[in-house]
């Protein structure tokens, strides 16, 4: 396995059709569940706000990870959020997490929420470190899988923006 090498400068970008192809391929190469075409074309139309982070590398532009969050009325719910597996690791998630946060203040919500595997350590230790709490479980949240037969609960989790540990 050769060593990934870190990009020097990455930059957000709106997402745009025109990316589907290079998140689908992130997104199948994350998940033994993703999320279809669909999902993030549905996000789209919405007006869902989805952002992807980008670095210039000798090969392009490479899609360092991305996320997708629905805007509520005093809150935002983040739907989707990966990190492009050569790249985890490295606080990329963190990156889109600050992001994410300052957009969500910008639009004057009090609250950010999602749901996330209760398998997902990595991702859980994230979020808690990030100052999100547990504050539900959502039994059978996800689909089954050849790994899962019975689905997997999701940890409902909230932050608090107005929180000065946010």
């Amino acid at each position: 396995m050769s060593a990934v090498i870190y990009p020097v400068e990455a930059q957000f970008e709106a997402m745009t059709p025109a990316w589907l192809d290079a998140v689908l391929q992130v997104e199948r190469s994350a998940y033994e569940y993703p999320w279809s075409t669909a999902n993030f074309t549905d996000s789209l139309h919405a007006g869902y706000q989805a952002q992807l982070l980008i670095a210039a590398t000798p090969q392009g532009t490479e899609v360092l990870g991305y996320f997708v969050a629905m805007k509520g009325v005093d809150e935002v719910h983040l739907l989707n959020i990966t990190v492009a597996p050569a790249h985890q690791g490295q606080g990329w998630a963190r990156v889109m997490l600050d992001a994410l946060d300052i957009w969500a203040r910008g639009q004057g919500a009090q609250w950010l929420w999602l749901e996330a595997r209760v398998g997902n350590v990595r991702a859980l230790h994230v979020y808690v470190s990030h100052g999100f709490r547990h504050v539900g479980t959502r039994k059978r949240y996800y689909p089954a899988t050849p790994s899962k037969p019975d689905g997997e609960d999701a940890l409902v989790m909230s932050l608090h923006l107005s929180d000065p540990c946010a």
